[in-house]
This record gives structure tokens, sequence and C-alpha cells, in this order.
């Protein structure tokens, strides 16, 4: 198992300091650093800062959104970064929500699984330098009956392949993750939850004659070390709210339908509940100390590296920290001690 460093959304008033926190995770031997986009800042342009100030760390998007970009242009931003970096940007791909794709963007929320099956084809064909043809149900290229041509990239990435990520929380997009991608990219990923979505993932790279050998599970971890976890585990309640409440609507929340298959259905209906109504406080309260525990790295560093032991064990490769604290970077180094301490690496 590797460690990662996760960003999150730039814009939050901690710009400078995630700039430091990418260079000290370069420093430090952390294998690839993560950003991502909703309806704020782009994922690209943080990464592309990022790459020129730093020497050996990958630089991953988590995600590019599919409904923000066409295919072609999606291999066209892949190329280059790869190119500019050296070889070391990875491609996460996520197909957004349903009120940022349509909301934002202005793409119906449809087929999310074929969607994503067409679109990384278009990409990987887009970045093997093949002339771009394709006819499936979501995307036509040439466009019929008019001016259009196949044509090819006109650059070559550093690399002959780039890899691939999907970020999946159902089981159908598990699947298309084990059967397309070259790595799968959790939120509330919890070890003792963690084989029936590997199974999900499994089945599909069985189905494409793949196995799950050099398959990458990269999922995103808060970490908060300090003494008692559960005082930890209050930091992270505002971000799990969020999501658990708050990321769709009431009929359809991905992340609120995962924390059931968890076995927090009713807990997760009352987080949802609240935020909604916009009890943002009773929302953070309502969350399950055990839900944040078992999702998350928190307490002291002992606690944090038998964690992360049972992260290696559920088949996790690269851990990318997400820390919540004020004190960043000491996070950064203790997550490094205790990766030392598991001995997973």
């Amino acid at each position: 198992m590797r460690l990662g460093l996760n960003l999150g959304y730039w814009g939050a008033g901690n710009d400078p300091a995630n700039l430091a926190l990418a260079k000290q995770a370069d420093d430090l031997g952390y294998a690839v650093v993560w950003a991502a986009e909703a309806y704020g800042s782009d994922a690209v342009t943080v990464l592309t800062w990022i790459a020129a100030q730093t020497a050996r760390i990958d630089v991953g998007a988590a995600v590019l959104q599919i409904p923000a970009r066409t295919p072609a242009m999606t291999a066209m931003t892949a190329a280059t970064l790869d190119t500019l970096s050296g070889g070391r940007f990875r491609l996460g791909l996520g197909v957004s929500g349903p009120q940022v794709s349509e909301g934002w963007h202005g793409v119906r929320f449809t087929s999310p699984v074929g969607r994503t099956r067409e679109y990384a084809q278009i990409v990987r064909s887009a970045l093997r330098r093949e002339r771009l043809k394709f006819e499936g149900e979501h995307f036509t290229l040439p466009l019929p009956d008019g001016p259009g041509k196949a044509l090819r990239l006109t650059v070559r990435p550093a690399r002959k392949h780039i890899p691939l990520y999907l970020a999946a929380i159902g089981p159908k997009n598990l699947e298309l993750a084990g059967e397309i991608a070259d790595g799968w990219l959790p939120v509330f990923f919890s070890p003792s939850h963690a084989a029936e979505q590997l199974a999900h993932v499994r089945a599909g790279a069985g189905r494409a004659g793949r196995t799950l050998d050099g398959f990458d599970v990269v999922p995103t971890v808060p970490l908060v070390p300090g003494e008692d976890w559960r005082v930890c585990a209050d930091a992270v309640r505002g971000y799990a709210a969020l999501y658990l409440g708050g990321m769709g609507s009431r009929e359809k929340n991905f992340y609120n339908r995962l924390a059931c298959r968890m076995g927090f259905a009713a807990e997760a209906a009352e987080v949802q509940e609240k935020y909604l109504a916009g009890d943002r406080a009773g929302a953070m309260a309502a969350v399950p100390a055990e839900f944040l525990d078992a999702t998350s790295l928190l307490g002291p560093k002992e606690r944090i590296a038998e964690k992360m032991t049972e992260y290696a064990e559920a088949g996790v490769t690269t851990l990318s920290v997400s820390p919540y604290t004020p004190d960043a970077a000491a996070a950064l180094r203790t997550a490094v001690e205790a990766f030392e301490l598991a001995g997973v690496a």
C-alpha cells in the first residue's frame, strides 16, 4: 500500500496552505496528490499549478466531471498534463450528481453507467491517437451529415497508457470500474464493509477477462490525529453531514444510500432530514461516531497505524488521506509515521 494526499476542492480559504501541503507530500514520499472539482475551482488548473512546483509526486484528478467536458477535450487535457508533468498524471472520471450535472452543466443525468462507458472508450481511443470514430447511444463522432471529419490527437502523451480511474459508489458503476478502469476512487470506504463493494469490482473485471492484480483501490480517508478519537471525529462531522444530507436530492443521494448499505439507514435518514430542513448543526450531531470512525483515520498515531493495517488487508493499494485539522502539515507527518509503524508498504 502507498500513501496519497487528497486536497479536495480548491477555494475554501486554504489555497496557499494546500500548495505547501502538496510540496510537503512530495518531500515525504507520498505517491500522488489529488484535486477535486464541483462548481467552484476546476481540477485541471490546480493540478497544473501543483505539477509545476513538485518533482516526483503524481498529480491526479479525483475527479474530472464527465458532464463538464467532451471526451475529446478530456483526452486533450490528459495528454497535455501528462506531458507537462513528465508522465505524472492520473485521470479520474465521474458523472457528478444530478444537481450539478443538470443545474450547473446543463447535461441530463441519464444513463450514468452507459455514458461513463462510452466516455471512457472515446478518451482511451483519442489517447491512443486513433482517428476518432464512435457511434454509441450517447456520443457520435464525427456528427453525421455534416462537415466534421475523424481527427487524430496531434500531441503524444508522455506515456502510452495514462491510468484511468472511476469514482463509483453503486453496484453497477463498481462493476464498470472493474471492467474498464485501472483503479477505483471510493469515498466513505470502510474496511469492514469493503468486501461487498470489491466483489462488484471483481465481478466486472471477471467479465472482461481481467483480475484485480495491478488494479489501484484508492479511497480518500479523512485524517485527524489526536489523543481522543471521539473528539477527533467531531472535525469530520461537517463533511459527512454535507455528503449524507445535502449531496443530491432526497430521492437521489448516492452517499446516503451507501451509508444505508453499511448499516446506518436510520441515522442517514435523520442526517438527511435535518440537513434538508436547514438544521446543519442537527445534521452534524446526527452523524454516528461509529460511521465516522469506520471511514476515517482518527486518534493517536498507534490507532491510526492499526486502521491503516485494516485498509491494507481490505484491499486498498493507495490510501489517500485528507487532513481535517488546523495543522495539516503535522497530520501528514503523523500519517507517514503511522504508515511506517503499520509496516504495510
